[in-house]
């Protein structure tokens, strides 16, 4: 039997296809990498969908022959079908302002508490409940959160993976099924959504002109698709005290759970209960994340991010910091402007250049990261011994360090693929070649090089930058 397996991980500025090799350990190769980002059309932000489709059959092509195949995405942003199974248009970007407002109509109507009793998501105004609802429905048949939409394309199967679906708003946390009291209650059909699915069940083969264009066939298997909870499986702890950052263009920051936290006090901190695999719960909440970094650098052309964060590092600590969360910093846009002006409106003076910038995003991403993992302690009631710094972002030594610092707690990075890591793992583990999340997690652990950053520095200078943004 083949030890090859292949993942396609969609993120939200970049797309890949990788090929991951169990045959001597765990080894991956990238097949194809392309890049991902909103088109605005008129006044609507969406994603080019059938262009990311036609990179993925490029890199499927590349990595050949494989025993399965196994699909993840960002959450949240969904293509509508038709009766048919055609796309109605291009799905919207979650960066998008069309649902404005729609949050507090709902809260306003359902309750807060209602909705969070039953899905036990946090409030975010992209949710898919909200989108939906700001969506035009007619002629909608079926709605499919993109990694679904993509296995559609390359199988034929309908169905909604469980972990993606969890952060709609419109599965219920305790049953891991369609809430369809709530969905009935908000006036969206019931019929719009696909039958579950669970991490590692068996989608079917590849549609023949998807086999005959990439030159060969291998069945689709379901992973966990939202890249979180991929990402999340591939965290290289040994026991449950720990904490997760997974950390890129957002830092989803948290503990594993093996049931939800639906108080009012978590319901008042925003944290969400997502589902994981093996019926563990992702409780966490989302920080803006390397984002603001992202797109501060798009507004200095020519910037070496090498070069910044050298120079990051021999400015004034926390001379000005931030609370990323802020909603201006949601939308593409002049960052630094926007920075700025935040700082102007908390009485502070912005920074003074490229790097004092990068410091202060840095700091304030640290600064976020310390806020949700000792919330996610508190309102959980679970110890944490130390913080997995998983993602792109494990490769930023000044924000695993600092995170350190914020944090008070070791921080582990790594591994920088963890979202493909658990991709290829579930699909691994459905073939027999790994029999747990623990085995999984070893195996990741003992492959993969990691780097361990001790707290370091006044831990009372950390606590009085957090004062400033409470």
């Amino acid at each position: 039997m083949s030890r090859r397996f292949a993942a396609v991980d969609l993120g939200a500025s970049s797309g890949r296809v990788m090929l991951a090799d169990l045959s001597g350990g765990l080894e991956l190769t990238e097949a194809h990498r392309f890049p991902n980002g909103p088109v605005r059309v008129a006044d609507r932000l969406h994603w080019d969908v059938l262009g990311l489709y036609r990179e993925i059959l490029a890199g499927l092509r590349a990595a050949g022959p494989v025993s399965s195949i196994g699909v993840d995405s960002w959450a949240v942003d969904y293509g509508l079908l038709d009766e048919s199974g055609a796309l109605l248009g291009n799905p919207v970007h979650y960066r998008d302002d069309r649902t404005r407002g729609v949050a507090e109509r709902v809260a306003a109507s359902v309750g807060a508490e209602t909705l969070y009793d039953v899905s036990g998501l946090q409030v975010l105004p992209f949710n898919t409940v909200y989108q939906l609802l700001a969506d035009r429905l007619d002629g909608a048949a079926t709605m499919l959160l993109i990694p679904d939409l993509i296995g559609y394309w390359l199988t034929g199967e309908l169905g909604a993976e469980v972990t993606n679906a969890s952060t709609t708003g419109l599965l219920d946390v305790r049953t891991r099924s369609w809430a369809t009291p709530l969905i009935e209650r908000l006036g969206l059909p019931a019929g719009l959504f696909a039958p579950l699915r669970q991490p590692g069940e068996m989608v079917g083969g590849l549609r023949r002109d998807v086999a005959a264009e990439i030159g060969w066939s291998a069945p689709l298997r379901t992973v966990a698709s939202h890249d979180t909870a991929s990402a999340v499986a591939a965290v290289p702890a040994s026991g449950p005290a720990f904490a997760y950052i997974s950390c890129g263009t957002w830092s989803l920051a948290g503990v594993e759970l093996t049931g939800p936290v639906l108080t009012p006090r978590s319901r008042a901190a925003n944290f969400t209960n997502e589902a994981g695999i093996d019926g563990t719960v992702r409780y966490l909440r989302n920080v803006m994340g390397l984002w603001l970094l992202q797109e501060c650098l798009r507004a200095w052309p020519g910037s070496d991010l090498g070069e910044l964060l050298k120079a990051a590092a021999g400015e004034r600590p926390f001379a000005a910091v931030v609370n990323p969360d802020e909603p201006v910093f949601l939308p593409p846009g002049d960052m630094p402007a926007r920075i700025a002006a935040e700082c102007r409106r908390t009485g502070q003076r912005p920074p003074s250049s490229p790097a004092a910038y990068a410091r202060c995003v840095l700091e304030s991403l640290a600064l976020g990261h310390r806020l949700a993992v000792r919330q996610a302690m508190e309102l959980s009631g679970r110890d944490v011994e130390v913080v997995h710094l998983v993602g792109g972002g494990s490769r930023n030594e000044l924000l695993c360090q600092w995170t350190a610092d914020a944090c008070g707690l070791p921080v582990v990075a790594g591994p920088a693929e963890a979202t493909t890591f658990g991709n290829v793992l579930v699909q691994a583990r459905a073939a027999g070649l790994v029999s747990d999340l623990a085995e999984m997690r070893a195996l990741v652990a003992s492959s993969q090089p990691l780097r361990r950053y001790e707290p370091e520095g006044d831990a009372r200078a950390w606590d009085e930058a957090a004062a400033r943004l409470s």
